[in-house]
């Protein structure tokens, strides 16, 4: 193929090569395709397609101008100005619109008809009465002044006429009394010419500052609305500086509140709050300082449920700026209403401060009338518990909290030298260890062999109970049995040797029945139980005890059902939402029902930020309340161990020569052979406990008996076993 050139583009001249023959494809397949070269630099020139003109390659000046304006583009001194021209930018336009809407509503009724809609849709139909009755009074008024304005113009000459003639008048007689004075007829001029060379010095010296004022008006104009704008925060929250911010925590105002409850994505609420207008703040009570936050009162409008507004915590707090767990959404003694608890950003991270255990070397106790320092409220108030005569609960997930919440409460009542502790640690490393020489009794270990000294600690617990109520009188010594990770018992499969589980949370388990023993009548001779447990279900912490407790706290938990476990359903449809705490960052938050703790009328819980007292200033602690006691020996076990039952030879005695005998009557003979062990039993304890010996009750004549053949059988069964 022969050269051909094409023509100059731009000062270049482009030459076009002949293709390489095909022979040559097997070692340089590329260079077969023509190609061209940029006469002068040497470099690979673009193909141009036939019959259109070839591009030249982009300068690399181009390309480095490009990279430096992105480069500036993205510089913090520029994005900072950019930031500030938006922020004021904002403040005027804002403030010009702030302006504009006062002076409407100045002029118009707009600002009645907004505060009427608000009314209708609070349902207060007085108030919507009272607002439109002061609409029609002021388009009354407003109409007697239009009226006027047509009327001015005559009165305004009239005026005007009657003004000049009395004024000329004045001035010659004025001109006349010093012509008369000074001999000189020329006088009597002096007082209009003296007029009308004040009209002129006024003129000019006006001309001179209306120049300047005209200049400067606009300007003041724009400050003003720039004032407004600035008071009023109108700039975008990204464009505002740092440490004002919303998301930094800045306060909470009416209508930010507003906004937030229109935004949550409740369709009547919305409406609602639309109708008001500005006047949404209506719903709202006095925003007032709580603690480390703020609290108001929001009432809803009609067709809005609170339960509704309970279950968009998380949307309702992002829409405040704040994360979720510094939202707490309660309900009020009010109908129709929430109680929001706004905290400062980051507040609740902060800790709490020491102990007053800690810092009080004084420290005093009184089980009957003092109050336990455990902590601060949300609010900030300190958090004081009485524990008279109350049966506690503390459950969480693992590592939150849950025995120093319960240890910082021993150590407090620990200086009423009249108190009796008694202590099962089934974790058993040491955490209750400063009790040595402080407890009556402290077990410490996971084992079945714990379970089973923990367990005939609370039977010897219920003894003494009985023991009590055998023999009214009294005072007692204050006697309180705390069993910490109580979830082990509940699934310990240990057994005695007369087949009856010590652990298991079903009727048979001997730790159950004798901490549902203590609950039942245990407070009114001051026998006490506190127990902590782990992640609550129905297996490792029954219903039956848990909601014999008068105290119920919760740390943080993973599922709302569990938190209805622990502190129970009326708290957690009331607000109460131990599942929304993070876990790992608010350890030591409870979320506390029952009484014991002050509430506000109508509040079902209360959170508290419990003060953490670690192993050393517990250590210390403990020995200075051991100053305030007599000595005690501690003991690893109960006083007297609980006497074997043999439930199976009980219901065989009972039952004596009859071959079959009612359960109804079963029961009753077991509780006059020994009331101790079988006070407490129901038709279900009864079943329960025959059924795995192949003797369970059946019916026969429509009633439910015991047969005593099977029984003899289950005993020779059972005598077998042991043979073998």
């Amino acid at each position: 193929m022969t050269d051909s050139t094409v023509r100059p583009l731009n000062g270049h001249t482009l030459t076009k090569l002949t293709p390489i023959p095909p022979e040559a494809l097997d070692t340089h397949t590329d260079q077969a395709f023509p190609s061209f070269t940029e006469e002068g630099t040497g470099g690979p020139a673009p193909i141009a397609p036939a019959g259109e003109q070839v591009k030249p390659p982009v300068p690399r000046l181009h390309v480095r101008t490009g990279r430096a304006i992105g480069q500036l583009a993205q510089h913090d001194r520029t994005i900072a100005a950019g930031r500030l021209a938006v922020r004021h930018g904002g403040y005027l336009v804002g403030g010009a619109r702030i302006v504009t809407r006062r002076a409407w509503d100045g002029r118009s009724a707009a600002r009645y008809e907004r505060m009427i809609r608000a009314a209708e849709a609070a349902g207060n139909l007085d108030e919507a009465k009272e607002w439109e009755e002061r609409g029609q009074q002021f388009r009354a008024q407003r109409h007697r002044r239009r009226m006027e304005l047509l009327t001015s113009p005559q009165h305004i000459a009239k005026s005007a006429l009657s003004g000049t003639a009395v004024g000329a008048g004045l001035l010659l007689g004025t001109g006349a009394a010093l012509a008369v004075a000074n001999g000189d007829v020329g006088d009597v001029l002096v007082p209009t010419l003296f007029l009308i060379d004040t009209i002129r010095w006024a003129v000019i010296i006006g001309t001179v500052v209306w120049g300047v004022a005209s200049m400067l008006l606009p300007w003041a104009v724009l400050g003003a609305l720039w004032s407004v704008g600035r008071h009023s925060r109108t700039a975008p929250d990204w464009a505002l500086p740092a440490h004002q911010r919303s998301s930094d925590g800045t306060a909470i105002t009416p209508s930010i509140v507003v906004t937030a409850m229109r935004d949550l994505g409740v369709a009547p609420l919305k409406k609602a709050i639309k109708e008001m207008g500005d006047v949404g703040a209506q719903m709202l009570s006095p925003i007032t300082i709580a603690g480390c936050g703020v609290e108001v009162d929001v009432h809803l409008p009609s067709g809005v449920s609170t339960e509704e507004i309970q279950n968009r915590r998380r949307k309702l707090a992002e829409n405040l700026n704040r994360h979720e767990h510094e939202v707490f959404i309660t309900i009020p003694p009010s109908p129709r209403t929430v109680r929001l608890w706004i905290a400062e950003s980051g507040a609740l991270d902060e800790p709490i401060g020491p102990s007053p255990l800690v810092t009080d070397p004084d420290t005093t106790a009184n089980y009957k009338t003092g109050r336990a320092p455990w902590g601060q409220d949300l609010r900030g108030d300190a958090a004081l518990v009485s524990l008279y005569q109350r049966m506690m609960l503390i459950t969480g997930l693992s590592n939150q909290g849950k025995t120093a919440s319960l240890r910082a409460l021993a150590l407090w009542l620990a200086f009423d030298p009249t108190v009796e502790f008694r202590i099962a640690d089934l974790k058993g490393i040491g955490d209750w260890g400063m009790f040595e020489d402080l407890a009556a009794v402290l077990i410490e270990g996971p084992t079945d062999e714990h379970v089973i000294a923990a367990t005939e600690m609370v039977e010897g617990a219920v003894r003494e109970m009985n023991l009590r109520l055998t023999n009214p009188g009294g005072p007692w010594r204050p006697l309180v049995v705390v069993v910490d990770e109580a979830q082990v018992a509940y699934g310990s499969a240990a057994v005695g040797e007369d087949k009856i589980p010590y652990g298991g949370a079903r009727n048979t388990s001997r730790y159950f029945r004798a901490i549902k023993a203590i609950h039942d009548q245990g407070r009114a001779v001051d026998v006490t139980t506190w127990e902590g447990t782990q992640d609550p279900t129905n297996e490792n912490l029954p219903k039956r005890t848990r909601e014999g407790n008068h105290i119920r706290g919760s740390l943080v938990l993973g599922t709302e059902s569990q938190a209805r476990m622990a502190v129970g359903d009326a708290a957690v449809d009331g607000g109460a939402a131990p599942h929304k705490l993070r876990q790992g960052l608010d350890k030591g938050t409870l979320v506390i029902a029952g009484d014991g703790l002050k509430l506000a009328a109508g509040q079902s819980s209360i959170t508290v930020r419990t003060h953490f007292i670690d192993g050393d200033a517990a250590q210390d602690i403990a020995d200075r309340a051991k100053a305030h006691r007599a000595a005690v020996t501690t003991r690893g076990a109960v006083f007297a161990p609980a006497a074997p039952v043999d439930c199976l030879t009980d219901i065989v005695s009972v039952i004596g020569d009859e071959p079959r005998m009612r359960t109804q009557e079963v029961l009753q003979g077991l509780a006059e052979l020994n009331p101790e062990a079988y006070k407490g039993w129901s038709f279900t304890d009864l079943k329960q406990y025959l059924e795995p010996l192949g003797a369970e009750p059946y019916k026969t004549d429509g009633k439910m008996h015991v047969s005593k053949e099977r029984l003899l059988s289950a005993l020779l069964k059972r005598s077998a076993d042991a043979d073998e």
